[in-house]
């Protein structure tokens, strides 16, 4: 370890990183579970509070159901928050090529920081979705008994598909009596309709969110596919959010440098010149700015925790496909991924993902900059 910090200024940073992020998620998680659950708890006619929220969870998991899921969305942030700022880097260093001094204009970082939260998003949704579902499985009473129509073995094609689902034989003997008026050479049609598992349903429901929130389980229910789902409003969500949060940042930070300057003998031409700012000043600065790319981006989170809540077998995508099913809403909604019936309570939660997305995005570049401090003064 002691070579790698000696030899490699990147392992440092990337060390550096990575600890704080851990840190500000560790810190700030609970809020994170509270704002996740009201979101997709909600309804139009049913708001959930908070403290409603906290007995839930103490109620079926414990206080430790607030941190479910947290393994994976510190993986989420580690990778998410790399791509935001490797590619915002990048971008800002073609902005600079050629220029006197690093000065940036507040259009070109938002530009910057839409593109670099659209490649967080790429990189973090799967993540996500796993968490969000370990969230909502806290908060869920799952039920053990045996149901009425479970009193036989199934296959396990069946049980990878229809997961706590057996087939309902009404059902079945219906689908063959509408289908025995067909010429069929087929020497065994009860057994081919049971290959199609939604002629094997009778209700037509998908399994609960909290029998489907493993990897496992998603891959082989829904398909890779399912992994990306709400990729729309998280693009818009991420893009929202990068644009504010890196602009914001900036002129925050633009105007405490120009502060400093004041009285400067000679004024300086260039911001190099002028005495760095202190740690705090820019943790806060940063602070303040993931509130408020928070609160500017909340309607699109709000539509992907709920997109993501939702359970998609394989069958029915396809069965989608073939029918050509047509997404619903008016067209910016198609596009950013709001469904319909969310319109009203696209701001759920607001106040708390602000005091989420404020004290992380203050605890993270605070924690950073002790860090580097702390490595590069010990090596």
């Amino acid at each position: 370890m002691d070579e790698l910090l000696q030899n490699h200024l990147f392992a440092t940073h990337a060390i550096a990183a990575s600890g704080s992020v851990v840190f500000g998620t560790a810190l700030t998680y609970p809020l994170d579970t509270i704002k996740s659950l009201i979101q997709v708890g909600s309804g139009s006619s049913k708001p959930l509070t908070a403290p409603l929220v906290i007995k839930r969870v103490r109620a079926l998991s414990g206080y430790s159901g607030l941190y479910s899921g947290f393994e994976w969305l510190a993986w989420g942030r580690i990778f998410g928050l790399g791509a935001r700022f490797g590619v915002y880097e990048v971008l800002t260093a073609f902005y600079r090529d050629g220029r006197e001094g690093n000065y940036l204009d507040v259009s070109e970082v938002f530009m910057a920081g839409m593109a670099a939260g659209a490649v967080e998003s790429l990189t973090s949704t799967p993540f996500e979705l796993i968490k969000l579902r370990a969230q909502v499985t806290s908060a869920s009473r799952i039920s053990r008994g045996t149901p009425v129509t479970e009193n036989k073995a199934v296959g396990p094609v069946i049980a990878k598909l229809l997961r706590g689902y057996t087939p309902d034989m009404k059902a079945l003997n219906h689908s063959v009596g509408l289908l025995s008026i067909l010429n069929s050479k087929h020497p065994n049609m009860i057994s081919a309709i049971q290959e199609y598992p939604w002629t094997m349903t009778g209700s037509g429901r998908p399994p609960a969110v909290y029998d489907v929130w493993r990897p496992s389980e998603i891959i082989s229910l829904e398909g890779w596919g399912a992994l990306w789902r709400g990729l729309r409003s998280g693009v818009a969500r991420d893009s929202v959010f990068g644009g504010i949060f890196f602009s914001t940042w900036q002129l925050l930070h633009q105007a405490m440098l120009d502060w400093k300057a004041v009285g400067m003998d000679p004024p300086p031409r260039y911001d190099e010149e002028i005495e760095l700012l202190s740690p705090l000043a820019v943790s806060l600065a940063a602070g303040f700015s993931g509130s408020v790319a928070a609160a500017a981006s909340h309607g699109f989170d709000t539509a992907r925790s709920r997109s993501q809540c939702v359970v998609l077998p394989k069958f029915i995508s396809m069965e989608r496909k073939l029918l050509k099913w047509k997404v619903p809403g008016k067209r910016f909604e198609k596009l950013t991924g709001i469904h319909p019936a969310d319109r009203n309570i696209l701001f759920r939660g607001i106040w708390l993902r602000m005091a989420h997305s404020g004290i992380a995005s203050f605890v993270i570049v605070g924690s950073y900059y002790l860090s580097i401090t702390y490595l590069v003064s010990s090596n």
